[in-house]
């Protein structure tokens, strides 16, 4: 990275010696930027497009489940031994786990930032492999999967039925044989999950009374199964021998249809009756699990979710499943569709489309600013010119480097137009100045100008490339936001000034025209009365500001008090701004929650879902809500839980539909007026806590905006005792203004039956007290049994109870165990159940108990007050043994938050060596540093006043100010300078450097205010970063220029006065004629007007 830039620093600086080259040779000059040109192209073709650059680090997830297991089970039989293992893995930073009331066991593992999730998974698999000899038998046949976890969600899609001849049972296969391995081949899905659990399953419901009838239990099906159910490889006859024929045996195989299944025998008696399958049991094709249901807008539907694989293209990706999609439709059975319910690429487009708009509306204003100033047409072609070649140039290089075009870069090329504009000012600007002096060829005046700034441009092209360089090493997340921003900006500013050497002298030399001298008695037209005015308007405001100037510098006590204000003030703002990592913005796409008492049955939870569902129906803003029942985004699974997908209108639709409110920024149909609206509504549904919250801005971190942490419990005690003091901490944090909503779904409070079986007893009768939980597990938890093939696809085989044979404790009377004697003994004698509390899942965080709280900071405070806030209560309130620890982004960002200060720090630090090394001092340059605050004060006021946060879009551009409001400063230093070489006064030099430069300040920061305007305006999509990024920009710019202009040339005078009694200056032969000197650098109208100042002066 740093090695092209020196390379290009080097070429600009051999440049300097043949630049008449380039202006003697237009053509060389335009194919360079051809080239440019061309290469750009190329490269914005070929880049991947998504939201943000990837950030998320590598995430890998284990799952396993043991039918039939309590969450306790879970995790000392499945957990533990993995997590033992797991622990340590190279390059983990932490791991978190979860085991479930249904079975399940679920571990992630975290990775370090830029670690390569193929070599993680790898890593991980090895150790689990290492585990599976401590598992149970169930759990690996079932298989235990480790797989990347990818982090952005591209699509959410749903296949549903327009009515109820479909099922959801149906559907889930249709999706599982036919759409998700389609998809699965898309160039760069990472994986396509179906959230429903329906595939096909042979369900045999046993029947416990005819079980008993028969004196059978449900490990005798598990054994038939075992022996008739198979796969048989019995070989073929006639092989090397002198028959004709070969003949291969083939045996039936496994069975395929519930018939064959109800078929198979179980046992033959004596006397010749057969007990077979059907006698005792329906076999049925079931579904595997019933625990979720979803249904889409009321019709059934099942939801499936695709991501990307690390390093592809979101857009290719959906369009490309889009397209599939469509093809898919034409063959699908009537009366089922795809409906789309959250695109990431849909935000993408229209929040780039508007990012492109504002780009074309940011070239039209700056030119507009650009033509007042210079007044005439052929001048501002040439910064017209000198734009597009770097915007376009810079898309090769951010190839050639591995980004992405997101949100973050084009923001940078919005800022980048106003920066880039600059060199081509400067340019036309000096030559301007050598034409006004009455040079009477184009070419000689251009070459003679670019003598003089050649050296001034490429000063200012390293502050601003070094400015943004030191960004670039930052680590973590929010390094990886700022190098994509940061590289992107310095990338076209050197483009630029390579632009301001080589193509805009020679288009100066082609278009500019000398000052004609006869020409002046033509009629005057309405655009010259306008320029007339203009220039006696900015001759009357150049004199004054001379004459204000002239006034600091003979103060300097002035300007000195004024940069310890500007310090102070940036000091005091800084500290009272919000902070966040990125703004939350309107994505079309509303997640909200629900969560019903611990324990009630999915038929309950069913109910408080319609209640839901038609309150959403009633919203103007909701195009579609899919609703699955079942599962929760921040819970996990339960029949307790449900969760709404709830897609909003298109934007385009909302915009249209909205009063003219949003003009302030009041917009009634966004996502936090529908997240208000769901809030109102559900206020009077009793007993269910409902959450509505807007899907995470940065992918690949939690499922909710906001904190997130990980209470953790060291004692190794009870989970009730840790749960009060959760519940305690928790209550103490909500007191606390800071933080707002702490809360966790976590609760022990799910009434449970605890099983105890009476040893004693069942070595009377000669049982095992394994068979009397495997009989259990047979009839209450299900068994997997074995396999059968369908659809070109393996299928699971279950043994369970049939549902009403299970519908609550009574069902145990009809449950029996066979003793050792044959005899069947009911299964009453040998359990004892008690009634308990217990959780639904248990959770651990780096192999420590844990419950998982959600919070977010209050309005008004930002995360980093939060996080300091639980600190304080953590000493005050949380006992010896329980910790907590911050988990996905809120992580990223504690760690992030210190090292932005050591990056703005490096920043003016560098920007001070480089001025040092250039001037040639190191005393000299602090005249431009201390001009850096109030502009900085400026971007903190105005990001203040608009209610915006500091964030990265805020941070990007206080980073960027720091680059363009030292080039201000360089511009009138140098000028000063060389106005003292000359012989003149300190003080003079001060005044008449500043007045110089003026002219191109106020041109270059006008140009940049205006051009960001259109950043400001509350409506369009993503404005949120927008406008912060606008807000911070504007604001900096604006107060920064109208401070420096003024005080600068008082701290040159300080400054230069002290560098000189350091060590005195050398002039430059004192015969040289200040009076030209002086004109060269003026507007002829001013010059004189300055001319009878002097003399006045000199009195």
């Amino acid at each position: 990275m740093t090695t092209k830039q020196h390379d290009n620093q080097n070429n600009i600086i051999s440049k300097q010696m043949k630049l008449d080259r380039f202006i003697t040779r237009p053509v060389l000059s335009t194919v360079i930027s051809i080239l440019v040109v061309i290469l750009g192209v190329l490269g914005l073709v070929s880049l991947p497009i998504e939201q943000y650059p990837n950030m998320a680090p590598p995430t890998i997830m284990v799952r396993a489940s043991y039918t039939g297991a309590n969450s306790e089970t879970v995790l000392n039989s499945v957990l533990a031994p993995l997590e033992e293992q797991i622990n340590g893995v190279e390059g983990m930073t932490y791991m978190t786990s979860a085991a479930t009331n249904s079975g399940s066991a679920s571990i992630t593992v975290y990775f370090k930032q830029g670690m390569d999730p193929d070599m993680c998974q790898v890593n991980v698999q090895n150790r689990v492999s290492q585990a599976s000899a401590l598992l149970p038998a169930e759990v690996t046949k079932a298989g235990v999967t480790v797989m990347k976890r990818q982090s952005s969600t591209v699509i959410l899609f749903g296949l549903t039925a327009d009515d109820d001849r479909y099922d959801d049972e149906f559907l889930t296969n249709y999706a599982n044989i036919n759409v998700v391995p389609a998809i699965k081949r898309v160039n760069g899905v990472g994986e396509c999950q179906c959230f429903s659990q329906k595939d096909y399953t042979m369900r045999l419901w046993i029947d416990p009374v005819k079980m008993k009838s028969y004196g059978l239990i449900p490990s005798d099906l598990t054994g038939v199964l075992a022996q008739q159910n198979i796969e048989a490889a019995p070989g073929s006859v006639g092989e090397t021998s002198d028959n004709q024929y070969e003949y291969a045996f083939r045996y039936k195989g496994r069975l395929k249809s519930p018939e064959e299944f109800g078929d198979m025998i179980i046992k033959s008696t004596q006397d010749g009756q057969t007990i077979r399958v059907k006698d005792v049991a329906r076999v049925e094709m079931g579904a595997l699990s019933y625990s979720v249901e979803s249904q889409n807008n009321g019709k059934p539907s099942v939801t499936m979710m695709v991501t990307q694989t690390a390093g592809s293209n979101a857009t290719e990706i959906a369009t490309d499943i889009k397209e599939l999609l469509k093809d898919q439709e034409a063959t699908m059975p009537p009366g089922i569709h795809f409906d789309i319910m959250q695109d990431v690429t849909e935000f993408l487009f229209a929040s780039i489309e508007d990012l492109i708009k504002t780009l074309c509306e940011a070239f039209i204003l700056v030119f507009i600013v650009v033509y007042i100033f210079l007044q005439d047409w052929r001048s501002t072609l040439i910064p017209l010119i000198a734009v597009p070649v770097s915007l376009i140039g810079t898309f090769f290089f951010l190839y050639i480097f591995g980004f992405s075009l997101n949100l973050l870069t084009l923001a940078a090329l919005v800022l980048a137009i106003a920066i880039v504009v600059d060199d081509a000012i400067v340019v036309v600007e000096a030559v301007h100045a050598k034409l006004d002096l009455g040079y009477k060829s184009a070419r000689t005046a251009s070459i003679d100008a670019m003598n003089e700034i050649s050296g001034a441009i490429i000063s200012i092209t390293l502050v601003m490339a070094s400015v943004f360089i030191p960004v670039s090493f930052m680590g973590g997340t929010s390094g990886a936001f700022y190098r994509e921003f940061g590289i992107t900006m310095a990338i076209s500013i050197i483009i630029s000034a390579v632009n301001a050497l080589t193509l805009s002298p020679a288009l100066c030399a082609i278009l500019l025209k000398p000052k004609d001298e006869e020409g002046k008695t033509r009629k005057m037209s309405f655009v010259d009365r306008f320029h007339t005015s203009f220039n006696t308007a900015y001759g009357k405001v150049l004199d004054k500001y001379t004459k204000g100037v002239r006034r600091i510098v003979e103060r300097p006590v002035i300007a000195i008090a004024s940069v310890i204000v500007g310090i102070a003030l940036l000091v005091v703002l800084m500290s009272t701004t919000k902070t966040g990592l990125v703004p939350d913005e309107d994505t079309g796409t509303v997640f909200c929650t629900v969560s019903t008492p611990p324990g009630t049955s999915m038929k309950k939870t069913n109910e408080v879902m319609d209640q839901v569902d038609r309150m959403l129906a009633t919203n103007p803003a909701i195009a579609s809500r899919m609703r699955i029942t079942g599962y929760n985004f921040i819970a996990g699974q339960g029949s307790n839980q449900g969760t709404f997908i709830i897609k909003l209108k298109s934007f385009e639709e909302r915009q249209k539909e909205e009063g003219p409110l949003k003009y302030i920024g009041v917009h009634n149909l966004g996502s936090t007026m529908v997240l208000g609206m769901i809030y109102k509504q559900t206020a009077a549904i009793k007993g269910a806590q409902i959450l509505a919250f807007q899907p995470p801005m940065v992918q690949g971190f939690s499922a909710t905006n906001g904190m997130t942490f990980s209470m953790q419990d060291r004692t190794g005690g009870d989970v009730n005792k840790f749960y009060e003091v959760t519940q305690k901490f928790l209550g103490e944090l909500n007191k606390r203004p800071e933080i707002s909503n702490a809360m966790t779904s976590y609760n022990t409070k799910y009434p449970q039956y605890k099983i105890d079986v009476d040893v004693a007893k069942c070595k009377q009768s000669g049982i095992d007290p394994s068979s009397v939980l495997s009989t259990m597990q047979g009839y209450y938890g299900g068994m997997y049994a074995s396999n059968f093939n369908s659809y070109g696809k393996l299928y699971r085989v279950y043994i369970q109870a049939a549902p009403k044979d299970r519908a609550d404790v009574k069902s145990l009377d009809n449950i029996f165990v066979r003793t050792s004697a044959g005899e069947m003994a009911p299964i009453k004698e040998y359990v004892n159940l008690s009634r308990v509390y217990g959780p639904q899942e248990i959770d651990r965080f780096n192999l420590f108990t844990s419950i998982n709280v959600n919070a977010s900071a209050a309005e008004g405070y930002s995360t980093g007050d939060a996080i300091n806030a639980m600190s304080e209560v953590a000493k005050a309130s949380l006992p010896a043994g329980y910790t907590y620890e911050f988990s996905g982004l809120t992580r990223t960002e504690q760690e992030s938050s210190n090292s932005t200060a050591i990056v703005f720090a490096l920043c003016l630090l560098f920007v001070y060596l480089i001025l040092s090394a250039q001037y040639e001092s190191y005393i000299l340059p602090l005249s431009v540093i201390l001009s850096i605050p109030f502009g900085l004060a400026g971007a903190f006021l105005f990001t203040n006043m608009f209610g915006k946060n500091n964030d990265i879009y805020m941070q990007i551009a206080l980073i960027m100010l720091m680059g363009l409001l030292a080039k201000n400063a360089i511009l009138i230093v140098q000028f000063a300078l060389e106005r003292r070489r000359t012989g003149m006064a300190i003080s003079w030099s001060a005044v008449l450097g500043a007045s110089a430069r003026l002219r191109p300040i106020l041109m270059t920061s006008l140009a940049m205010i205006i051009g960001l305007l259109p950043l400001l305006m509350p409506w369009g999509v993503g404005y949120n970063g927008n406008m912060t990024l606008g807000a911070a920009a504007v604001g900096g710019m604006l107060i920064g220029m109208l401070c420096q202009i003024m005080i600068v040339p008082a701290l040159f005078y300080v400054f230069q006065t002290l560098q000189e009694k350091v060590k005195a200056i050398e002039f430059e032969g004192d015969s040289a004629n200040v009076d030209s000197e002086i004109r060269q650098y003026t507007n002829p109208y001013v010059a004189d007007a300055l001319h009878e100042q002097r003399d006045k002066n000199t009195k």
